[in-house]
């Protein structure tokens, strides 16, 4: 468990990197605010363009530093992260020291699948394996090996035999092999390829949309994802411009509202993200519009409080 929020803290911590900005713009100005620092400074000629100037600079280096962890480091560990659920689904069937057990898999009506005899499991590792195989209608598939061990595909069984058998028990077919593998209950292939979007960077993502035939439906969740890529790291900036206008209170004001603003800002941004993203899924908004609606209805909110403080101040 630790490994896996250790695995996944990097992309928690790109999420939170704009909250953070935020939070920390509005506490240090509303501080400065409540002290009557800004009011000394704006008595010796300094507007807010000069006070914001440092902290528009920080915005950005935290941006910057987004989109390299978003980049660099998240696709690597989101892998991972997949892999090691995975490979922990697969482990957490094998009875570890139990010898000469049976068990079965079932079809989402409750008929037979396949059945499996394992004659002795030894770390993670099953010997003298039996498979009957009833997924194919009219014929039933027999596999016995000498081990077998999970993998992200599945089983994958060594040293064996497979036999096909007609249901009047005629053998139609014998094959033998050194390793063969065996899908199961969820398909894990399949799952290692969901949500591809989220393992690559921009560059091999805008590469795989330029040269790869994929659904229109699935071209449209990786097209947003593509363009949230930008639009993520950028909110770090887009706060800073609608916090520092929030965080400057007038001077009888004794009480830190740029802080419950905040918490509203940011309620309010996620949960337009996840709407503006679910339309854009759902082929309702165009996918530019359903990555960045949120950062545009900030930037012009925020711009017009800015220009409105600047003026107040100046």
């Amino acid at each position: 468990a630790f490994i896996m929020i250790l695995l996944n803290l990097p992309s928690v911590i790109v999420m939170t990197i704009p909250m953070g900005v935020l939070l920390a713009t509005v506490m240090t100005l509303n501080r400065l605010s409540l002290s009557s620092e800004i009011t000394v400074m704006r008595a010796c000629g300094i507007g807010l363009n000069r006070i914001a100037k440092p902290i528009f600079i920080f915005a950005v280096l935290m941006s910057l530093s987004s989109f390299f962890i978003n980049e660099t480091v998240v696709p690597v560990m989101t892998r991972q992260s997949k892999d090691l659920a995975l490979w922990a689904l697969g482990q957490k069937n094998i009875p570890e020291g139990k010898e000469n057990f049976v068990f079965k898999e079932v079809t989402d009506s409750g008929t037979l699948k396949r059945l499996f005899y394992v004659g002795m499991c030894k770390k993670k590792t099953l010997y003298n394996v039996t498979v009957l195989d009833n997924a194919k209608e009219g014929t039933i598939q027999v596999l016995q090996a000498r081990q077998g061990k999970t993998s992200p595909e599945g089983w994958v069984f060594e040293k064996g035999a497979a036999y096909t058998i007609a249901n009047d028990g005629q053998v139609l077919n014998t094959t033998l092999f050194d390793t063969s593998t065996v899908k199961f209950g969820l398909d894990l292939s399949q799952e290692l390829n969901k949500n591809t979007a989220k393992e690559m960077n921009f560059t091999k993502l805008a590469k795989y949309l330029a040269s790869t035939e994929i659904s229109p439906e699935d071209r449209r969740v990786y097209t947003i994802e593509l363009f949230d890529k930008i639009a993520l790291p950028i909110t770090t900036i887009v706060f800073v411009l609608l916090g520092v206008p929030l965080a400057i209170t007038p001077p009888r004001v004794r009480y830190n509202r740029g802080f419950l603003f905040s918490i509203l800002i940011i309620f309010a941004y996620y949960v337009v993200r996840a709407l503006s993203i679910s339309f854009g899924e759902a082929g309702s908004l165009a996918p530019f519009i359903a990555a960045w609606l949120p950062n545009i209805i900030l930037t012009i909110w925020g711009t017009a409080l800015y220009y409105k403080k600047v003026y107040t101040i100046s």
